[in-house]
């Protein structure tokens, strides 16, 4: 007799998604987190009376959540308050000028075409082909496992459009942004939606150009700060009898031959259960959890080729008095070359990026409870590398990047930060690594190409360990506050379907 039905390793979003949907099913289920709390990336943490993101910062997709709690009987606006954002981006220019993308498709159109009288045609057809893209990648894959090739076949024959949409498959996110728009200034706006994947636009997967479109059917942010999220989820776990044991580090993953039993704790603890659930990543769970003996050859060689997804450094600042933006993001605007640029010539080489990628979040613009009164949270995020060159280590350059980023954006970009600076607190690369034990700081799991997704990703059912499953961003879906969501639920059908037979 096991001690539990099934136990979740992780607190993160996937885990909570698949814990809560397995308990309102009555199966006993144990969630062990390392931390003291829940959300893993999805999280957020205070300081100074300021309460910063320090992962994600928005949401889309909001309707992953009311697919959730509608499994669990319940309304999502009772657990999760999602306050809507527009404009959905800003822009400043080196040059300083300014202009918004709105949430109405229109309204964005006529920005553009102050940008470009053509772009505007192209926004045009843009938006026809994302609303069709739309539907095919970013909802109907949403619930689909791609565990198997019948899988991806099954998924093509259920969305025929599929067919006359391919080409967005197989070239990358900069071809993608060319077909539609000729204006440098135009393509560059949306050219910082591959880092979203963990990638520039020259490597990203090109059908992941239309997540600028599906920013305009909704884009959110949780009231009371990204952690919001999780803690929702974990309420709704806890109110279905769920158990989670904060501070409680997994250390190996107990097998019978090629079957998991349960897990053993860092105290020396061994919990059994029917199955075992990882939302930690994947190569962590397969080559240090269940250990490189315990698996067979090819699968050891499978995960070892997976690489692990870039590093966020993130800069988080308390500000003083009113803040020189008018949106929950704004996008210091770089053009697609130097997007291309800071990955190739710098992050590649073991080099911080002078530019490229730089974004500023300040959720203080729709929720004033983060901070105090009359001040404000601004977080600073950009893709750097985990390994630096030079003998550098983030331990030790700590002071120079903070001042490197807010040189930045104040000489190139005109924002007035050092005088309102109240505190501040970087989370670098190790850092990340430490506090979530994501290896090398890698956010979004495991590097994201198209040959990293659906069926080549890391499979929710493990085809190596029986009683073994897979959630969060290292596997299907891939990283992003939605899509983990999505694999928690995923999961738990896949294990109430095959091992409880509801």
């Amino acid at each position: 007799m096991s001690d539990y039905d099934a136990i979740i390793i992780g607190a993160g979003l996937g885990g909570l998604a698949c814990g809560a949907i397995l308990a309102k099913n009555g199966i006993k289920t144990l969630i062990c987190e390392q931390a003291n709390g829940c959300g893993g990336c999805c999280s957020s943490m205070e300081q100074d009376g300021f309460k910063f993101d320090i992962g994600p910062s928005v949401v889309e997709f909001k309707w992953v959540w009311d697919v959730l709690f509608e499994k669990l009987r319940r309304r999502t606006s009772d657990y999760i308050d999602f306050i809507e954002i527009d404009p959905i981006y800003s822009f400043i220019t080196s040059d300083g000028k300014r202009f918004s993308y709105q949430a109405d498709l229109n309204k964005t159109r006529k920005t553009i075409k102050m940008l470009s009288e053509e772009d505007a045609r192209g926004w045009d057809r843009f938006a026809d082909t994302g609303s069709v893209m739309a539907d095919i990648f970013f909802k109907s894959s949403m619930f689909s496992p791609m565990m198997t090739v019948f899988d991806m076949i099954l998924f093509g024959m259920k969305n025929p459009m599929l067919s006359f949409k391919l080409k967005y498959v197989f070239i990358n996110f900069e071809s993608a942004l060319k077909s539609f728009f000729k204006s440098e200034a135009v393509r560059s706006s949306m050219g910082m939606h591959a880092y979203y994947l963990g990638l520039p636009p020259a490597l990203c997967p090109g059908y992941a150009v239309f997540l600028c479109y599906t920013d305009h059917e909704g884009l959110h942010y949780p009231r009371g700060g990204m952690v919001s999220i999780p803690k929702g989820i974990e309420k709704a776990f806890i109110e279905e009898n769920g158990e989670i044991r904060y501070g409680e580090k997994v250390e190996k993953i107990i097998t019978d031959g090629k079957r998991a039993t349960g897990v053993k704790t860092a105290s020396g603890e061994e919990i059994t259960a029917n199955v075992v659930i990882s939302n930690i990543n994947a190569k962590t769970c397969y080559l240090e959890l269940i250990g490189r003996d315990k698996l067979p050859r090819w699968a050891v060689k499978a995960i070892e080729s997976y690489e692990y997804s870039f590093a966020n450094p993130n800069l988080m600042l308390g500000l003083k008095g009113e803040i020189e933006l008018d949106a929950h993001h704004t996008v210091c605007h770089s053009t697609v070359d130097d997007m291309n640029r800071a990955w190739f010539d710098y992050c590649m080489k073991g080099k911080i990026p002078d530019r490229g990628f730089m974004l500023l979040s300040c959720p203080t613009i729709e929720d004033k409870s983060l901070a105090p009164e009359n001040h404000h949270c601004l977080n600073i995020v950009t893709v750097a590398p985990y390994r630096l060159s030079g003998g550098k280590d983030w331990d030790h350059i700590r002071e120079e990047y903070v001042e490197s980023r807010i040189d930045i954006v104040e000489k190139e970009f005109r924002l007035k930060l050092r005088e309102k600076i109240v505190t501040a607190k970087l989370n670098t690369p190790k850092d990340f690594e430490r506090m979530l034990l994501q290896p090398e700081g890698a956010i979004f799991g495991l590097q994201f190409d198209n040959m990293s997704s659906m069926v080549f990703r890391p499979r929710i059912r493990s085809g190596a360990v029986k009683n073994l499953y897979l959630v969060g961003s290292s596997t299907h879906l891939g990283g992003g506050t939605p899509t983990v969501t999505a694999s928690g639920i995923l999961a738990a059908d896949i294990i109430m379907r095959e091992k409880f037979n509801a």
